[in-house]
């Protein structure tokens, strides 16, 4: 069974990964308005991995017999300068998100709740990936310049993502 403190706080992971979610949906629709389908593309592959992890986390509550509170989530920014700007959000969305998971993973520890600590190291793992993914976009995206004509090659790569 959950304590009271880790509960509430897997409650406030969930919402945030919803947050996520609706985060790279926005971002989605963005790419959508400037015609890059790739990137747009991996923008709502993005978004449904976010929305898997919050579910992740939801069912775990479940498991140990807590109680699932949801809360209202924030609108996302809607609008962005350059494709560019948009991965450097992604990059650092992406580095809070492992600030929160390891602020999860102290939690479990002082609460010695060894299960949640053995659930959130896949979390942990996961953040690893998702920082890379942005990084190397972004040092893509500075070799070729954060010019529309230039990026239609990393859009079609982009959109390659299943």
């Amino acid at each position: 069974m959950l304590s009271k403190t880790m509960e509430e706080a897997l409650n406030r992971q969930v919402n945030r990964e919803l947050y996520s979610s609706y985060l790279y949906l926005a971002m989605s629709a963005w790419f959508e308005s400037i015609n890059f389908k790739g990137s747009a593309g991996w923008m709502m592959v993005q978004s449904n991995e976010e929305r898997a992890h919050a579910m992740k986390i939801y069912d775990y509550i479940i498991a140990r017999q807590g109680k699932v509170a949801l809360d209202t989530i924030e609108a996302p920014k809607a609008k962005w300068t350059s494709c560019g700007k948009v991965f450097e959000e992604v990059y650092v969305h992406e580095q809070k998100v492992t600030g929160m998971i390891h602020a999860l993973v102290d939690l479990a520890i002082k609460e010695k709740d060894h299960a949640t600590f053995e659930m959130l190291q896949w979390f942990v793992k996961e953040q690893v990936e998702e920082e890379s993914n942005a990084s190397q976009i972004i040092e893509k995206i500075k070799i070729v310049g954060d010019v529309p004509g230039h990026l239609f090659c990393l859009d079609h790569e982009l959109g390659k993502r299943k």
